[in-house]
């Protein structure tokens, strides 16, 4: 597939907010929608679409997946967290993200938590999954072309495109399905459902 090499280039993967790029200073949110837009442009699908908005951010807020917002600035840490958000809620729901970021936030308020050194490792975990990834895309592609060769069709390219997107779908379907099953797990989410089931006695 003549253009998967220009696709993948396109993605700009290992595009992230880097902690360097964060002030130490509280900031308001027009400037917080300024670092993501600005840092993270590239990473969209079409141009008008909106990386944050302040809607976004007070829906956060509203929803308690931020810790509480002192004199209408927000800290690195808040950064830290919205861009945590960010990456998660291409797979997760803003439910699941809660339960997710719950016990973080806990620690970010009542505890001297270095959420920095998470967030590190997350940036690290997250350039070796690039990498895994990129080797991930070959040998898919190759598989793909293999069954497509069997098929004997004409209209090759489009075929091996279509099962392609099928097989990269499928596979992002195993990995959201596992991600929502180890949410379940989490602490909070079986308070929730043994408080379901005392309800339904």
């Amino acid at each position: 597939m003549e253009n998967i090499d220009k696709s993948l280039e396109e993605l700009h993967l290992d595009n992230q907010l880097l902690l360097e790029e964060m002030p130490d200073l509280g900031l308001y949110m027009d400037q917080v929608i300024q670092i993501f837009e600005s840092k993270l442009e590239k990473s969209k699908r079409h141009e008008q679409e909106k990386v944050l908005t302040k809607t976004m951010i007070n829906n956060y807020a509203k929803g308690k997946l931020l810790f509480p917002i002192q004199n209408k600035k927000y800290s690195k840490n808040h950064l830290i967290l919205i861009s945590l958000i960010y990456q998660l809620k291409g797979a997760l729901s803003i439910h699941d993200i809660k339960v997710t970021l719950n016990k973080l936030n806990e620690k970010i308020m009542e505890e001297d938590f270095d959420v920095e050194k998470i967030y590190r490792s997350y940036l690290t975990l997250s350039q070796n999954n690039v990498e895994r990834f990129l080797g991930d895309i070959k040998e898919c592609q190759d598989e793909v072309s293999q069954e497509v060769s069997k098929l004997e069709d004409v209209d090759s390219d489009y075929l091996e495109q279509v099962l392609l997107i099928a097989s990269l779908v499928n596979m992002s379907n195993y990995y959201r399905k596992l991600a929502e099953k180890l949410v379940d797990g989490l602490p909070r989410v079986k308070e929730e459902k043994e408080k379901v089931k005392d309800n339904k006695k």
